[in-house]
């Protein structure tokens, strides 16, 4: 009979089941859980020159056994024995080797092409998916050009172990910052002219202007076209991250605009006594509660295109922006890249509807013809139809005028009768001798029946 165990509880035990594998438990609180399944005879904790370690008892194989868990080898060290003299070593006969939770979710993830879906469950027996993704990612066993990736869907728990893209494994070549600008750059020189370049303090002036020197150094090398912003100085506090660039750098096509900010350090505001005053007059009147100076700090924040690594790059302390070059410049060239990639897929697309759009035109022009024909068709059976009939009545027509005396109504009659036989006469001809019609050229209009959500007048759909 399976023992009443809480959620914690169950986790712990399934825990020990697995040889207790290492990186699981944040803290070491799980160890209150495993003396509480020791009391029910579920686990056997040792305790020996400060290692703690806890393995299975029969008791707890057979429960884990019962819900269908297979428990590995245990990895807990056995109790103290007295010491007696080793035996040699025997010779290893292949034992199974043991599997953790780690390496059965990546052994499952090779067998699925990467991706699994787990149904997320509740109650005391539910597996923490979330916590065996951790798991494995401690476990060192992932390949350092793989990523695992766990998550929640309306489809339940999804993993995946996906490749790293090739961009981010590539190995950087930090890019050179010059110490002085002898030579600016035409897009710096501008920059450098203008009354307060890019709104920064003079502290931070001439080594914002080598980075951009240098940037706009690299880029160009690759091909990349650099060029002056419609932004001068500090944009306005309301559109300080939404301001217009202060340059651009182009790439296979792609304008990347960068915003050059100056970061503002913080501090709270001490009231002053004209202050004080003027709220206890006012009501109105706010104090601020703090103060912003600008640091030595930059920032660089990118716009257009589609973001790789990010979309900013600032300071930090331990790697100044003379450190993160070398990723800004890969950034353009892959923003460019996916531009290109992207005006290359739309170029196919538009092919492809030009190309699906054509056969339809071409389909719905043959299916107008057949239309046509049939239509005709059926007009030469009703012309023939109604030949017949009238020559029938035409027959009994005569029949009847011949017992007519001479005279007038003879006469007409007679006159009747041969246009009526001129008329049969037409009407005999065609339809002893059928051709197959020529359509007209269609119009628009005529092609709409047959071409379902497609327009006659250029690839688009309705």
């Amino acid at each position: 009979m399976q023992q009443t165990l809480n959620e914690r509880q169950q986790a712990v035990l399934d825990w020990v089941g697995q040889g207790c594998p290492d990186g699981v438990w944040p803290d070491s609180t799980y160890k209150v859980s495993a003396q509480a399944l020791q009391n029910r005879g579920l686990v056997k904790i040792t305790k020996r020159r400060g290692h703690w370690s806890a393995h299975l008892t029969d008791k707890g194989r057979q429960h884990l056994t019962e819900r269908g868990i297979r428990p590995v080898e245990q990895n807990a060290e056995p109790p103290e024995r007295p010491r007696r003299k080793p035996a040699p070593p025997r010779p290893k006969t292949g034992p199974k080797a043991r599997t953790s939770y780690a390496d059965q979710l990546l052994e499952e993830l090779a067998a699925n092409d990467g991706c699994l879906i787990k149904p997320i469950e509740s109650g005391p027996h539910a597996v923490n998916w979330g916590s065996r993704v951790n798991a494995a990612r401690k476990s060192g066993k992932i390949p350092h050009t793989q990523e695992l990736y766990g998550y929640r869907t309306h489809r339940g728990y999804e993993i995946k172990l996906a490749d790293i893209p090739a961009w981010r494994l590539a190995e950087l070549t930090p890019l050179h910052v010059p110490a002085r600008l002898t030579k600016p750059h035409a897009v710096v020189a501008a920059l450098e002219k203008q009354p307060q370049p890019m709104g920064l303090t003079k502290s931070i002036r001439g080594r914002a202007l080598r980075i951009i020197q240098a940037l706009i150094t690299a880029t160009g090398a690759q091909g990349h076209k650099a060029a002056l912003g419609p932004t001068q100085g500090a944009p306005p506090p309301h559109r300080r991250r939404s301001a217009p660039p202060h340059f651009t750098i182009t790439a296979q096509g792609e304008s990347v605009g960068f915003l050059v900010l100056q970061e503002q350090d913080r501090s709270e505001h001490i009231p002053t006594d004209k202050e004080l005053s003027d709220a206890k007059k006012h009501s109105w009147m706010r104090i601020p509660r703090f103060d912003y100076t600008p640091s030595n700090r930059l920032r660089f924040i990118l716009r257009g295109g589609s973001p790789h690594r990010a979309s900013e790059w600032a300071d930090l302390p331990d790697r100044p922006l003379e450190d993160q070059l070398a990723e800004i410049a890969q950034e353009v060239g892959l923003r460019g890249e996916a531009a290109e990639r992207k005006r290359r897929a739309d170029q196919q697309a538009r092919e492809e509807r030009q190309r699906r759009w054509e056969a339809a035109m071409h389909e719905a022009r043959a299916a107008y013809a057949h239309a046509y024909r049939v239509k005709y068709l059926g007009e030469q059976a009703d012309a023939w139809h109604q030949a017949k009939r009238l020559t029938e009545y035409v027959t009994a027509v005569r029949n009847q005028v011949t017992s007519l005396p001479p005279g007038q109504e003879r006469t007409e009659i007679e006159a009747w009768l041969a246009f009526a036989d001129a008329h049969l006469q037409h009407l005999a001809d065609s339809a002893s001798a059928p051709k197959l019609p020529s359509p007209p050229e269609p119009s628009g209009d005529d092609l709409k029946p047959f071409l379902g959500h497609w327009s006659p007048y250029g690839p688009r759909a309705y």
